[in-house]
């Protein structure tokens, strides 16, 4: 009820979002539904703002005379991995053309994998379980992700979660900046640039859309959605979607489930007034994925469905464990069954509701509003074999027991999150001659509690609640027996101002803006004895200016230069201990460290677009100096590494040079569309790491070492055919080596990735527009590989450190790329 109500007075709320730019005409082939673009005397986007087509065009194209129901228009450049761009920074974006035609639901980070910068790697082809993604080496904590205008990285560890926030059919378009947030960006994690996500607005005829999926590992998904058209003599319409999709786990008898609705309503009127609310809802039942070091992946590869392998050592004494969870539940193996699948799962629900909006109050001054409110409860959990005759409340040595019952027992482990975070953005716009000047508001109140309490296991190793809810294990003080619990408030205060000034017949335009962030985190933590005590408050401030310069030579040719200050704001659980409390070192094994400065970055960017007929292409030399950057850092407490000390530490400066480079095409040679993309970085780490803890801890020659988790090279092909009947496409993507540790002693090798589609799009069939099958293929040479780096280490083998001191290694950690699947696909419009 209370949901309800607050979705309902959302809804009669009006706000929105920057004023946005048309979508250019050569790319729509049906125009009929284009409203007049607003005269302005400013025509140039500014990098001061978001700056995102807007869709006020029913989707359905005429294409060859068919009516094509999916927004494919084919005459996308690079069959829509490029359009036309005209900020003064680097930007990439995807469209219809392709997104239409790779695999029905792939997260929005898979769709934009051959982007220049984008290094993204999937644990399944379908994205149920979500992406990992880095840009320029910077990962995806450092990268800010909107939808509709408002954020989706988590507020306290700014984690993105791919496979929660939209279904690809309802996705516009993916806009990437690689350098730096626009001025009215409402995030606090973004020194590594932006990817902005747009929604398709209804159609203005009633009518909608059907597709059905099946194909390895049991895929199978539906989606549905319908549409109102105009409702009334109004332009008033919405559409309503869902979809529900299943998959099995490579070598396991786990399933991943995905529940996901998503409606939008949208009203315009006069000359450039617009309301729109969009309201997405996400249900997941997944499993964790298991993360692997080097020597499981050499002893077991990709792992073996039923085959139990216990933790243990190989012959060079290195810690190995199977890279798949077991697929039965053995209590009496080395681990207590704590590897068996069910152990390990991964439910969450999510509510986002945002509603941008624009005004046109006078015919020089536009606001803009976009209040949004995100909603997330869930868990992700884990067994531990505990002796619940010994355990601690901080510093008091206590007994525990579940439901009357003491002794050494499995426990589920569920590490609850639950998330309320309403925010808006406010921004007037006031265009007077040459000039345009934009100033603004972002204020967000967010709380986010977590816990992790413990429940019992089954005889037949199925948790009692995956929610943490059942009954938990209570120690003999009465507590609830916790790893951890608190609660985070954040409250974000952020101003800016930009103005832009358009000379020699708009020819060149001069951009320059100031952000102003306040950020107060305030934080209480329920356990006992902590080595912060039970309150922390911690406020930020950070001044953020940013220059931008565009000159336009001729229609198709363009320069620019831009620099900009971002920051990313320590992740919450530096405020925090939390763990296993250990009475002999008098400490939890989650140490806190509240004295962390954010992260700095300082951007510059110097590019070149050429925007022609047929071709279109960019290049762009990139450098960035951080300050402040921020890592956490590991420390194994017995053999296994089940057990570790985790603490979160600024790692000093780093700098980075690069090129960026794309080009792609209309269609040639008949129906060819094709597209090229690299990617060069050189990211040098500017200060000496301590590495090891306690007696054994000491600095380590790290300055000068290249940046973890970051590909020297990438290179990405996409070859688009489409006849209006026949389509298809090969794409090609190559990530070069990635370290995985700041002294550069392990890495994961470059590889080079391949998929493809083939359909046949038919002509309209009775009430049916334009039916299509198709099937996509994913990695066609079913190559096993490492796609990414989760566990970064300051060491992986021993070391010597500057003092002399013997450095002891610890071991990185791995996500294993998704294997060969095919997916076969049938969709339809009416």
């Amino acid at each position: 009820m209370r949901l309800t109500r607050l979705l309902s007075t959302s809804a009669l709320i009006a706000f929105g979002t920057m004023p946005a730019l048309a979508a250019p005409a050569s790319d729509v082939s049906d125009t009929k539904h284009h409203k007049a673009k607003p005269k302005t005397e400013i025509s140039a986007p500014s990098m001061m703002g978001n700056t995102a087509p807007t869709d006020v065009h029913e989707e359905h194209v005429s294409v060859s005379g068919h009516h094509a129901f999916d927004g494919v228009t084919r005459r996308a450049v690079g069959g829509g991995l490029m359009e036309k761009q005209d900020s003064a920074k680097s930007v990439s974006a995807v469209s219809r053309d392709f997104i239409e035609k790779q695999v029905p639901g792939a997260d929005p980070m898979q769709l934009i994998s051959l982007l220049p910068g984008a290094n993204v790697s999937s644990g399944d082809p379908a994205g149920l379980t979500g992406s990992s993604m880095s840009m320029r080496g910077l990962d995806q904590s450092q990268i800010g992700f909107t939808l509709e205008g408002f954020p989706i990285n988590d507020i306290g560890n700014f984690a993105v979660y791919s496979q929660e926030i939209v279904d690809s059919e309802n996705l516009r378009t993916v806009r990437v900046a690689q350098g730096s947030a626009d001025l009215d960006s409402p995030h606090i994690s973004s020194t590594g640039g932006v990817v902005d996500m747009y929604m398709i607005d209804p159609q203005m005829k009633a009518g909608g859309r059907l597709g059905v999926s099946y194909g390895s590992y049991d895929y199978t998904r539906g989606f549905l959605r319908l549409d109102t058209g105009k409702i009334g003599n109004t332009n008033l319409r919405a559409y309503f979607s869902g979809s529900y999709a299943t998959e099995g786990v490579n070598n396991s008898d786990a399933t991943n489930r995905k529940l996901h609705a998503e409606t939008k309503i949208v009203n315009d009127w006069g000359d450039g007034n617009r309301v729109s609310l969009a309201i997405v809802g996400n249900r997941l039942y997944n499993y964790l994925t298991p993360n692997v070091n080097m020597a499981s992946w050499d002893a077991y590869g990709r792992g073996i469905k039923d085959r139990y392998v216990a933790p243990g050592k190989n012959a060079a004494g290195q810690n190995i464990s199977n890279t798949v969870w077991n697929s039965s539940y053995n209590p009496n193996a080395s681990d207590n069954g704590a590897s068996y699948y069910k152990l390990h799962q991964n439910p969450f629900t999510n509510i986002y509701t945002s509603a941008p909006s624009t005004f046109k109050l006078t015919d020089h001054l536009i606001l803009t509003e976009t209040p949004y409110f995100w909603y997330g409860d869930g868990s992700g959990g884990s067994g531990r074999y505990t002796n619940l005759n010994s355990l601690n409340y901080g510093e008091q040595a206590v007994t525990g027991s579940l439901n009357g019952v003491g002794g050494r027992q499995m426990l589920y482990n569920p590490s609850l999150t639950k998330t309320y975070r309403p925010g808006a953005v406010t921004k007037l716009t006031l265009t007077t001659g040459n000039n345009r000047l934009m100033v603004g508001y972002w204020f967000e109140y967010s709380k986010q509690a977590q816990q992790a309490s413990y429940t019992g296991v089954g005889a037949d190793g199925n948790p009692w609640n995956v929610w943490g809810s059942g009954p938990n294990a209570v120690l003999s003080n009465g507590q609830t027996y916790q790893f951890r619990d608190t609660l985070t408030q954040t409250r974000v205060h952020t101003m800016f101002i930009g103005d832009t000034l358009s000379l020699l017949n708009n020819k060149l335009t001069i951009d320059a803006g100031f952000k102003y962030a306040i950020v107060l985190r305030s934080g209480t933590n329920m356990l006992p004895d902590t080595s912060t005590g039970r309150n922390i408050s911690q406020t930020y401030q950070e001044p953020l200016p940013t220059v931008a310069i565009r000159y336009q030579i001729n229609p198709e040719n363009q320069i620019f230069v831009s620099g900009a200050t971002n920051f990313r704001m320590p992740t919450n659980y530096a405020l925090y201990d939390a763990g296993v409390y250990n009475a002999r070192t008098h400490a939890y094994a989650t140490q806190a460290n509240t004295n962390q400065n954010p992260e700095i970055s300082i951007s510059e960017e110097a590019g070149y677009r050429y925007t022609g007929k047929t071709i279109m292409g960019s290049i762009t030399y990139f450098h960035y100096d951080f300050t402040n950057r921020l890592m956490s850092s590991s420390q194994c407490l017995d053999n296994l590494c089940q057990n570790f000390i985790t603490t979160n530490v600024n790692a000093g400066g780093q700098t980075t040079n690069g090129v960026d480079a794309e080009i792609g095409t209309r269609p040639i040679f008949r129906y060819f569309r094709p597209y090229v993309s690299f990617e060069y970085v050189d990211a040098r780490l500017g200060s000496n790491l301590q590495g090891g803890s306690g007696s054994g801890s000491d600095y380590l020659r790290t300055k000068g070492k290249f940046a973890p988790e970051t590909p020297k090279f990438q290179v990405g092909f996409n070859l688009d055919y489409d006849d209006g009947h026949l389509f298809g496409g090969y794409n090609l993507k190559y990530v070069s080596r990635q370290y995985s540790t700041y002294m550069n002693d392990e890495s994961i090798p470059g590889y080079v990735l391949m998929n493809a589609n083939i359909g046949y799009r038919f002509s309209n069939l009775g009430f049916l527009q334009a039916p299509n099958v198709r099937i996509n293929f994913s990695n066609l040479t079913d190559k096993a590989y490492l796609g990414f780096v989760k566990g970064i280490q300051t060491n992986a083998t021993q070391q010597t450190g500057i003092f002399g001191k013997t450095v002891s290694g610890s071991t990185p950690t791995y996500a294993i790329a998704a294997p060969f699947a095919a997916i076969a696909s049938v969709s339809a419009g009416f």
